[in-house]
């Protein structure tokens, strides 16, 4: 087949039969063409959208399903921890004072104090501040004395059996006499019984 052949070809299709093989068979690859990809367009796409969200899928399931199986696997010693917990939290809860036991808390505090041999200035509980299960109850503390006295009582508060924490603490000379003067917070917890509510 050459080109003058090519220039006489009937195109029409009722008569492709009458085609030479050559033009035969690149008309049937082209239609082939076509068909696949009509078919890919038409219905393979969507398919391998499909395929690429079921492997994102199976790929963020792996990794919950290996993060479940660590778990599961060290289960006894969560456990054991988790008992441990219980355990640790339940002896801090008894060293937070109950609502009814504030008042002696506060007593000691400033007993505390005075066995140290200091002046107290100032002794201000503050409204308490809740918290998500427990309520912080702060108290302005101003007291004098000198550096020794201040340990005994920073030693002996520590020593208290409920807890009590020692914030913003400030020392400074008092303007006569040679004594100083130590500013603080103290606050102490207590745990929100059931029925008080957090925040």
């Amino acid at each position: 087949m050459n080109l003058a052949d090519l220039k006489d070809l009937d195109l029409d299709i009722n008569n492709a039969g009458s085609w030479p093989w050559p033009v035969k068979g690149v008309a049937v690859a082209v239609v082939a063409v076509a068909v696949l990809f009509a078919g890919y367009w038409f219905d393979l796409s969507g398919q391998w959208a499909q395929l690429q969200q079921a492997r994102q899928k199976e790929v963020s399931l792996k990794q919950i399903f290996e993060g479940k199986q660590r778990k599961a696997a060290n289960l006894k010693a969560y456990e054991k921890q988790l008992a441990e917990m219980r355990k640790s939290f339940g002896a801090m809860l008894r060293q937070l004072p109950s609502k009814t036991e504030v008042p002696d808390l506060l007593v000691d505090i400033s007993q505390t104090g005075l066995a140290s041999g200091l002046e107290f200035r100032l002794f201000k509980p503050e409204p308490e501040i809740r918290k998500d299960f427990y309520a912080e109850l702060p108290i302005r503390i101003e007291v004098t004395g000198d550096y020794h006295e201040f340990g005994k009582f920073v030693s002996g508060v520590a020593a208290l059996s409920r807890i009590v924490t020692l914030h913003d603490i400030s020392i400074k000379p008092q303007d006569k006499g040679g004594k100083l003067v130590m500013d603080l917070t103290a606050k102490t917890y207590r745990y929100l019984e059931d029925g008080e509510g957090g925040r």
